[in-house]
């Protein structure tokens, strides 16, 4: 196996640190003790601490993305493919977890184009989200009274695995993600129980913020 250039050993320090610590929490010289390099040295690769915030934030949203795509080319009805969608988010997750957990915490700190790059990317996937509930709800399937804080809750909890998932847990990713999908369609109350709640008023969800970035 080829050794890792220096550029990758960099970006690999920086997205541990980034995630062990923050990004304003992080110092060029610890990325450069972690990378085992000068740092001085790390500036014939980076411009600044930012460009490997944007690598990584990027990083994440390519491989969320990716899994979309993979998502919406599948047959079937929505919810197998939601079903499929959150089993590949999670995945992500365990496989990038450092990159995801930069995705998901750390970009506000980017600025200017970068940041509404990594904004627009994020909107992008949220809108297929919000195209497979959509469909889900037209085929019959599903009954969503306010689909976008349906989006927001199903996305909320999925992206918080990042905070507790462990590779060597009792769970793999794709058990994770059939356990939530079935509290998420099903709910709590059990079957005839007679508890289930009428349905509220709209929320109003532009005053939620959740750690997927609403806005």
């Amino acid at each position: 196996m080829p050794r890792p250039s220096q550029r990758e050993q960099i970006l690999a320090a920086a997205r541990r640190l980034f995630r062990e610590k923050g990004y304003h929490g992080t110092t060029i010289r610890e990325i450069a003790e972690e990378a085992g390099v000068l740092s001085g040295s790390l500036y014939a690769h980076i411009q600044s601490k930012e460009d490997l915030l944007f690598e990584i934030a990027d990083e994440g949203a390519r491989a969320f993305l990716a899994a979309a795509a993979d998502t919406e080319r599948r047959p079937g009805p929505a919810v197998e493919r939601m079903r499929h969608g959150l089993r590949s988010h999670i995945r992500v997750i365990a496989d990038h977890l450092d990159a995801a957990t930069v995705f998901f915490h750390e970009w506000r700190s980017l600025s200017g184009e970068r940041r509404a790059w990594i904004q627009a990317k994020r909107d992008e996937y949220e809108a297929f989200w919000a195209r497979l509930l959509e469909a889900g709800v037209a085929e019959g399937a599903l009954s969503v009274a306010d689909a976008r804080f349906a989006r927001l809750l199903l996305l909320s909890a999925a992206n918080w695995v990042y905070q507790w998932y462990r590779p060597d847990g009792a769970l793999s990713p794709e058990e994770i993600a059939d356990h939530l999908w079935r509290l998420l369609l099903n709910g709590l109350a059990a079957p005839g129980a007679g508890v289930r709640e009428k349905e509220g008023k709209t929320c109003d969800t532009d005053a939620l913020h959740t750690l997927h970035g609403a806005h």
